[in-house]
């Protein structure tokens, strides 16, 4: 993707510079006026083909492509931990919940908002409750085929901020808001940097 980008970046300055342009050419001036237009025409389809392409396919894009694509890891913990070793794991991964699984079976997730309404908020004692005392049973989950778009329509309209991605029982990973919104935008940066670089590098000729 990053090819027809450049070229596109590139051939729309080129033809931006019309003095450069016919400096090296030795063609009649309707010749070059047709060319010219006709090659301005071609760039912005390409170019407007390409934003259209990578926007619409990375909000298509199954979970299953954007686990494999950022190598997701499952943090998990059996139903016997305790809420502090829990919460120690979660702060050291730096992550914002864990799965509850035995047996390779999903149990249930422990979130930042459990800990703050189940435990704190109930006045528990973290270092011996079990986490299956605490933890949200039968979470809302997806499934690898599950898309961007429709991960971040579950994520909004019942405002969870985990999802486990789970197939035929088996758990493939979890995504998390953040996730969700940092794909969206990954790609578009990219492409904003890609433009700015090679305007920098037209500049410097």
């Amino acid at each position: 993707m990053k090819i027809p980008v450049k070229f596109t970046v590139s051939t729309v300055l080129l033809l931006l510079s019309r003095n450069s342009y016919a400096e090296n050419v030795t063609l009649p001036v309707p010749v070059l006026e047709w060319s010219f237009y006709v090659l301005l025409i071609f760039a912005l389809v390409v170019a407007v083909g390409i934003f259209f392409k990578t926007g619409k396919n990375k909000r298509k894009e199954s979970m299953s492509e954007l686990l494999e694509e950022h190598n997701a890891t499952i943090h998990s913990v059996g139903p016997d931990v305790s809420v502090t070793e829990c919460v120690r794991l979660m702060n050291e991964q730096q992550i914002g919940a864990m799965l509850v699984i035995e047996n390779e079976c999903l149990l249930g997730i422990f979130t930042e908002r459990d800990a703050i309404t189940r435990v704190l908020g109930a006045g528990l004692e973290p270092s011996i409750t079990k986490i299956a005392a605490v933890m949200s049973h039968n979470p809302t989950c997806i499934t690898p085929l599950t898309t961007l778009d429709e991960a971040m329509a579950i994520v909004s309209s019942q405002r969870i901020r985990h999802l486990p991605v789970v197939q035929n029982g088996d758990v493939l990973g979890m995504v998390s808001s953040g996730d969700l919104t940092h794909w969206l935008v990954e790609d578009r940066a990219g492409e904003i940097r890609e433009l700015v670089d090679a305007a920098g590098r037209r500049g410097d000729i």
